[in-house]
C-alpha cells in the first residue's frame, strides 16, 4: 500500500520535478560538505601550529594527528548534516578516511610538479589545489563512503 502511494506520488510530480529535486539536494550538500569541510581546515591548521610550533612536535607526526582530527570531525559533521547517514559508521568512516587520504595525495603530487619542479610558491599551489581536492572528494564520499 506504502509503495503504491509512493509511485502515484513519483508519476505526479514528473520525472522534471525528482531531477530539479535530485539537483537541489546535492547543491545542499555541496554547500555543507564546503563549510564542514573548512571547518576540517581550520581544525587541521590549528592542531598542527599547536603541536609543531608550540609543542614542538616534528612536523610529520604534527601533520598525521591534525588531519586525521580533522577527518574525525569532518566525517561526524557530514554523516550528521550533510548525507544524513548513521548506519555502518566503521565503514564509512574508513572509506571516508580512505578519501581524506587520496586529497592529501593528490595536494603533494601537485607540489611536486608545481612547487618542486616549476618554482612556484606553495602557498599559491596549496590554495589552487583546495577547489579540485574538494571536488573530487565530495564526488567519492558521496559516490562512495555515504552511498
Amino acid at each position: 500500500m506504502a509503495s503504491e502511494t509512493a509511485a502515484e506520488e513519483a508519476s505526479a510530480t514528473g520525472p522534471g520535478d525528482a531531477v530539479t529535486e535530485s539537483r537541489s539536494q546535492m547543491l545542499r550538500q555541496l554547500v555543507r560538505y564546503t563549510v564542514i569541510g573548512g571547518s576540517g581546515v581550520a581544525l587541521d591548521m590549528v592542531v598542527f601550529l599547536l603541536l609543531h610550533n608550540w609543542a614542538g612536535m616534528n612536523e610529520q607526526i604534527a601533520n598525521v594527528l591534525s588531519t586525521t582530527l580533522a577527518i574525525t570531525n569532518n566525517f561526524i559533521l557530514n554523516a550528521l548534516f550533510t548525507f544524513e547517514r548513521r548506519d555502518r559508521l566503521v565503514v564509512r568512516f574508513l572509506r571516508f578516511y580512505a578519501v581524506g587520504l587520496t586529497g592529501i595525495v593528490l595536494t603533494d603530487l601537485l607540489f611536486l610538479v608545481f612547487t618542486d619542479a616549476l618554482g612556484i610558491d606553495a602557498n599559491y599551489v596549496k590554495a589552487g589545489s583546495l577547489p579540485l581536492v574538494l571536488a573530487l572528494q565530495f564526488v567519492l564520499n558521496r559516490k562512495w563512503s555515504f552511498a
